[in-house]
């Protein structure tokens, strides 16, 4: 797959959206989200980027959750296109997408758009990165009209592919946490440990000081680990994978595979072997 997308680069800097706010196009949006229950919405109307939006990530960049496929499956096109319509998302627009968690959340609606084929960025450092003051409060969108389309295959892999793939000798990676890879603890998902064969690349690990590294290290970082186009991320839940996916991009390398079900998907079926180390 080719890394000439023409839709401009996947992270950008606070300079860069400055220059871009005048744009009647651009969306700014906030798609903060906590794995511990802390409610996004209340955070984004308590501080936020002037002019941005809020985006539910359960209600429109994820399906609802099932063992059978996992906690954050794909929405169907149907489902995003209305999401995102209904915030101002359209067919033409720019978005830039930030959380306060380094990218963890806000990075899979900008993978989720890029796949499709439209201009969205992900804003390295978030909140933090803005470089005025947050306003609070809330301001009602307006709508625009968002055309559904479907998901690529060739963006995606579902279980039987990863399994699949990990005997072919593909490159798996699994971006969550080393203690979780490892099977040391589990704190939300049926079983602890990992894909057999993948191998850990935590997402955390692209930044420093809540910073994106630069092109050159991230392609260090991936070309070392042996990841190209044919290789499939995963997480718990396949949202910090986009982190990942991001970020090889952003180095110059064909995008990988997401693997949507992750972890959450692989181990709630008790035929799918786990391994620990």
């Amino acid at each position: 797959m080719s890394t000439s997308y023409d839709l401009g680069p996947a992270i950008v800097d606070g300079a860069w959206l400055i220059d871009h706010t005048d744009d009647p196009n651009l969306v700014i949006a906030d798609v903060r989200w906590y794995l511990d229950g802390r409610d996004g919405r209340a955070a984004f109307e308590q501080a936020h980027i002037p002019g941005a939006v809020w985006i539910d990530l359960d209600a429109w960049v994820a399906a609802p959750a099932s063992p059978e496929a996992g906690r954050h499956p794909m929405p169907t096109p149907e489902v995003f296109a209305y999401g995102a319509g209904s915030i101002g998302i359209g067919d033409d627009t720019t978005v830039v997408a930030y959380d306060d968690l380094g990218g963890l959340v806000a990075g899979r609606l900008v993978w989720m758009l890029r796949i499709l084929g439209r201009r969205a960025h992900l804003l390295d450092g978030g909140l933090q990165a803005w470089p005025e003051a947050p306003v609070s409060g809330t301001d009602s969108p307006s709508a625009r009209t968002f055309t559904a389309q479907p998901w690529p295959s060739s963006a995606l892999a579902d279980i039987d592919e990863v399994a699949d793939a990990t005997r072919a000798g593909t490159r798996v990676i699994d971006s969550r946490a080393p203690e979780r890879y490892r099977g040391d603890t589990e704190p939300v998902d049926p079983r602890a440990g990992h894909i057999p064969g993948a191998i850990n690349l935590p997402f955390p690990e692209n930044l420093v000081d809540g910073r994106f590294r630069s092109p050159e290290e991230l392609r260090t970082r991936f070309t070392d680990a042996g990841i190209d186009g044919s290789s499939i991320f995963y997480c718990g839940s396949g949202v910090s994978a986009c982190h990942n996916i991001l970020a090889a991009e952003a180095a110059g390398l064909d995008r990988p595979r997401l693997y949507p079900g992750s972890w959450s998907q692989w181990s709630s079926d008790p035929e799918r072997p786990a391994a620990t180390s």
